[in-house]
């Protein structure tokens, strides 16, 4: 097996928060537990089966814990762990940055999405 070398801490944390949707599965989960339900609503327009494949990916790279309650019907939440938990930190001022260009951002994907580039 070779060794996994990153030339920058970037590298790192996309090696982690890879895909669309993880950022916004960590960022709502550091407001505590949740189920599945609950995510879909929060992180809107990810289909079910992305979400599951993400939550596994993000359980089993140990960013998230998921917690089974053994009950009939299934009852189960997702929570993140200590190392979440401080990724979770650092997705903070990126959230803080997209509120505060909010505007900038909407025009540019929208122009990206008609063929026009802003100037």
């Amino acid at each position: 097996m070779t060794e996994t070398h990153f030339r920058c801490g970037l590298e790192a944390v996309l090696a982690i928060l890879g895909g669309k949707w993880k950022p916004l599965i960590v960022y709502h989960l550091a407001g505590g537990p949740k189920r599945t339900g609950q995510l879909r609503k929060l992180v809107t327009n990810v289909s079910e089966k992305m979400l599951i494949q993400h939550l596994k990916e993000l359980t089993d790279d140990g960013v998230v814990r998921r917690i089974d309650f053994q009950k009939v019907p299934p009852h189960v939440e997702y929570e993140l762990t200590e190392f979440g938990r401080s990724l979770a930190q650092v997705l903070a001022p990126l959230c803080e940055w997209g509120t505060h260009h909010n505007a900038e951002v909407a025009k540019i994907v929208q122009n990206r999405d008609h063929g026009t580039r802003v100037a």
